[in-house]
C-alpha cells in the first residue's frame, strides 16, 4: 500500500481545490493530512506569498475561481483574504485531522464564503461540528506546538508552499501537480531514470542577488 502525506493550510484556496478532487486518488493510497501554517513556510524559504504581490493576487482569485468552475466544484471567495487560518489549523490538530472536521472548515471557507477569523462565524461552525470548548482545545500549549514543529518538519522536507503530496522522498506541490502524482504513483521509477535525472541536478548559471 502506497502512504503520501498532505500538507495543507485552510488559508490556501488550492488546497480547498485538490482536496476536492481525491476521489480520483487510487484507493488504496493511505493520505495522511499535515496542518501547516503556510506564512510559516514564507518566513522559513523568505519569499512571498502571492496575496503579497498585488498584481498576483487577483490572478490567483480569477485563476481559482475559473479553475473550479471548470471542474465542477462549489467555490466562493471569503469575504476578506488573507486571513488567520490559526483557529482551524490548531482545531485540526487537536482533533487529529478526523476528515470530515477538515472537509467542513475548508467548505466553509471556500465553498461557502465565510471567514472564521470572525467570532460569530467560528462558533457557528464549531457548534455544527458538535465540538464543545473548542477554544480551550486550541489555546492547549501541546496543540500549538504541534503544529509550530508540524510546519518546521515540513520545511525541512522540502516543503515550500501548500497543497504539497509528499511520497517518499519526493514532493508534489500544488493543485495542477495532482496529475503529477497519478502518473507517479502509477510509475515511480520514471523519476530515477532519463531527463527527469538529469533535471534534478541541472546547475544554475546565475543567481539573483537578494
Amino acid at each position: 500500500m502506497a502512504a503520501a502525506d498532505w500538507y495543507f493550510d485552510f488559508l490556501s484556496p488550492f488546497s480547498y481545490l485538490q482536496l476536492a478532487q481525491f476521489e480520483r486518488l487510487p484507493a488504496d493510497l493511505e493520505v495522511t493530512p499535515r496542518p501547516v501554517l503556510f506564512a510559516g513556510l514564507l518566513g522559513h524559504w523568505q519569499h512571498k506569498g502571492p496575496a503579497e504581490i498585488p498584481a498576483k493576487r487577483v490572478h490567483t482569485y480569477r485563476w481559482c475561481h475559473w479553475y473550479a468552475a471548470r471542474h465542477g466544484i462549489p467555490f466562493r471567495m471569503p469575504p476578506r483574504h488573507p486571513f488567520n487560518p490559526l483557529r482551524p489549523l490548531r482545531l485540526a490538530v487537536a482533533r487529529e485531522c478526523e476528515p470530515g472536521l477538515v472537509r467542513a472548515v475548508f467548505d466553509a471557507v471556500w465553498a461557502e464564503g465565510r471567514d472564521l477569523s470572525l467570532d460569530e462565524e467560528w462558533q457557528a461552525l464549531t457548534a455544527r461540528l458538535g465540538i464543545e470548548g473548542a477554544d480551550a482545545l486550541i489555546a492547549d500549549p501541546e496543540v500549538k506546538e504541534a503544529l509550530r514543529q508540524g510546519t518546521e518538519e515540513a520545511a525541512e522536507r522540502g516543503v515550500f508552499g501548500v497543497p504539497t503530496f509528499a511520497i517518499g522522498g519526493e514532493i508534489f506541490w500544488g493543485v495542477d501537480s495532482t496529475d503529477l502524482v497519478l502518473d507517479y504513483l502509477e510509475a515511480p521509477e520514471q523519476f530515477a531514470s532519463g531527463e527527469y535525472a538529469r533535471i534534478a541536478d541541472l546547475p544554475i548559471a546565475q543567481a539573483r542577488r537578494l
